[in-house]
């Protein structure tokens, strides 16, 4: 069992407890934001593909922070998966909402499979829009809640060799944006949470090759910490060192420098 929770973590319970939502919470950032949470002493409900891992996570959380945790095993690329998702958090009094699911690519853009670029956007764009949707008309009811979406620093300029992926960020990053403004009043926070190359199964899955790169248990409390204080958070000194030098720059020389480094990541 956790010690007493600090007049910060009391804070941040009253603000978005009792119930927090996190997808992608079978690893990586998504995870590390999961434990974060429930050192916070908020209860969780877990959700990803991987139902073996989310028990394992879960167990451990409820073991170590006291705190109550269920799982979802669910393809946010599915059209029914919100229906999954509400069956089991519609009773629940849920007042944090953590898009933390995604997944990317790397290379041309016209040799990559189709199929699993429909899925990207499915996952990157059509599930966080209809999770934003639905919690955010939940905690505009109840006058307080917040809403966290992992951007990227891929989100602020097109990015040859992982166009799409650089696209579907962009949607959460503007969203995002606009959401802070529109629901400010409705006592919802939202963030948008921009990190760079981070260990986790990402790059893999890209098909990315990482030299330098964030760790998610590092930067998982930098996000939760800019709830309620700031529009976007780059988490972490290399996020910041990859992005704040071409501020100045023209738009399209952000794309022609990010296209290549992108293309030096590339494995393929």
């Amino acid at each position: 069992m956790s010690s007493a929770p600090t007049r910060r973590q009391r804070r941040f319970l009253e603000r978005y407890g009792p119930w927090a939502v996190v997808t992608g919470a079978s690893s990586g950032i998504g995870r590390a934001l999961a434990v974060a949470l429930a050192e916070a002493g908020l209860n969780l409900v877990l959700v990803a593909r991987d139902r073996p891992r989310l028990e394992t996570l879960a167990a451990s959380l409820m073991a170590t922070h006291g705190v109550q945790v269920q799982v979802i095993a669910v393809d946010l690329a599915r059209d029914d998966h919100l229906g999954t998702i509400r069956r089991l958090t519609d009773p629940l009094d849920v007042g944090l909402l953590v898009a933390s699911a995604g997944f990317g690519s790397a290379g041309p853009f016209l040799d990559a499979d189709i199929a699993s670029e429909t899925g990207m956007l499915m996952v990157n764009g059509r599930a966080v829009l209809q999770a934003c949707h639905h919690f955010g008309r939940r905690f505009r009811e109840r006058g307080r809640g917040g809403l966290v979406l992992l951007s990227s620093i891929a989100a602020f300029q097109g990015m040859p060799y992982a166009a799409h992926y650089a696209a579907t960020k962009a949607y959460v990053q503007t969203l995002a944006e606009a959401l802070h403004e529109e629901l400010r009043a409705d006592g919802v926070d939202v963030l948008a949470a921009a990190p760079g190359p981070t260990h986790s199964g990402f790059a893999a899955r890209a098909g990315m090759a990482l030299g330098m790169a964030l760790e998610p248990e590092a930067i998982a409390p930098v996000i939760l910490a800019a709830l309620g204080r700031q529009v976007t958070v780059l988490p972490g000194a290399l996020s910041k060192l990859l992005s704040w030098p071409l501020v100045p720059l023209p738009r399209w020389a952000r794309v022609s420098i990010m296209g290549s480094v992108m293309q030096g990541m590339a494995l393929h």
